[in-house]
């Protein structure tokens, strides 16, 4: 089928798109390839797909309502994965503006887009910041979620909120998706993993917030994409059994979802780094530090609804997920 995917020159985006032509479907993918962080990277990663018979590149802004519009237009998509979002949680206190408009004024124009052109399912990236100072663990989609600790976790909330007001309304099937800390080759370099890495390698102290005792379900890109691509494939249906005498979080009387998407073992920072530090074979420095503004302690994903709803089962753990990062990185920056 033809899918329109938005982020494809980010990480997880560039990843199921690659999925998605692997199994023949055609894919029109969406991004503005912002300078966040290195334009190269997100370049290599497009670069991969376009050489790919059935990829086609639209690059646009979410925020530019007339160019998505010419988007669906033209291309007509069945579904729609939107995965195209101003990132990052730290980087949202030092700038507000562009999570508002990238974030809320952006998925806006894809649900507009999605209810004209009469899509069968919009499935959307939210994200595990949405529990904010919840502290019952694991988190579950079942957990009112009404305490954000940043602008980011914040736009993702409302994300939902807005998806189901369309599912309501107009009856447009949207499944949102609670990632959680995905990580692999080809990820991003403002995400610990990369930037551990890089300073391991250069010789540099690496910083450990929250003294090296966050514990963060940290789930491999190949887990993520199997999950997602299961999704698609799933739209929901209205459930039989919500009840406004007591509403249901995750589900609906609306054909509208979420599920948390992540590995269900959460790993302490500290063993984290350890076995980063046997991959390289090399001993990190350390430069220890209290937790940062905005944080979480630690994150840790109650997968059962996704289990139950596609036979969703992550597989791989940190000890195979972190050598492959780091073979990734050696060859893609030509260390030896």
């Amino acid at each position: 089928m033809r899918i329109l995917v938005t982020g494809t020159a980010g990480f997880i985006g560039s990843f199921v798109a690659h999925r998605l032509l692997d199994r023949g479907d055609e894919v029109i993918g969406v991004d503005n390839v912002n300078p966040y962080y290195d334009i190269r990277l997100k370049e290599a990663r497009l670069a991969r797909l376009k050489a790919r018979p059935g990829f086609t590149e639209v690059r646009a802004n979410l925020e530019d309502d007339e160019a998505i519009g010419k988007a669906f237009r033209t291309f007509r998509p069945r579904r729609v994965i939107n995965l195209a979002a101003q990132a990052g949680v730290r980087y949202s206190l030092e700038n507000p503006k562009v999570y508002i408009q990238a974030n809320l004024v952006g998925f806006g124009h894809i649900l507009e887009a999605c209810r004209r052109f009469e899509v069968e399912h919009l499935v959307y990236a939210s994200s595990s910041s949405v529990y904010g100072a919840n502290t019952q663990m694991p988190f579950s989609v079942h957990h009112n979620v009404d305490h954000p600790l940043s602008l980011y976790a914040a736009t993702k909330k409302a994300n939902e909120l807005l998806a189901h007001t369309y599912s309501h309304l107009f009856g447009l099937p949207t499944t949102g998706l609670r990632f959680f800390t995905v990580y692999g080759p080809w990820g991003r370099p403002d995400m610990a993993l990369f930037k551990f890495t890089h300073n391991i390698l250069q010789g540099k102290p690496i910083e450990v917030y929250n003294f090296g005792h966050h514990k963060r379900d940290f789930t491999y890109i190949d887990d993520i994409v199997e999950g997602v691509v299961r999704v698609l494939d799933s739209p929901p249906q209205p459930d039989p059994n919500w009840s406004g005498d007591r509403p249901d979080p995750g589900t609906s009387s609306a054909p509208y979802r979420l599920y948390n998407i992540g590995s269900h073992r959460p790993v302490e920072l500290l063993r984290f780094i350890e076995v980063l530090e046997q991959a390289l074979g090399i001993e990190a420095k350390k430069r220890f530090l209290p937790m940062q503004k905005g944080d979480v302690p630690e994150t840790f994903a109650d997968i059962s609804d996704l289990v139950q709803a596609v036979g969703y089962a992550p597989t791989t753990p940190v000890e195979e997920g972190i050598p492959r990062f780091v073979a990734w990185y050696r060859d893609y920056y030509g260390y030896r």
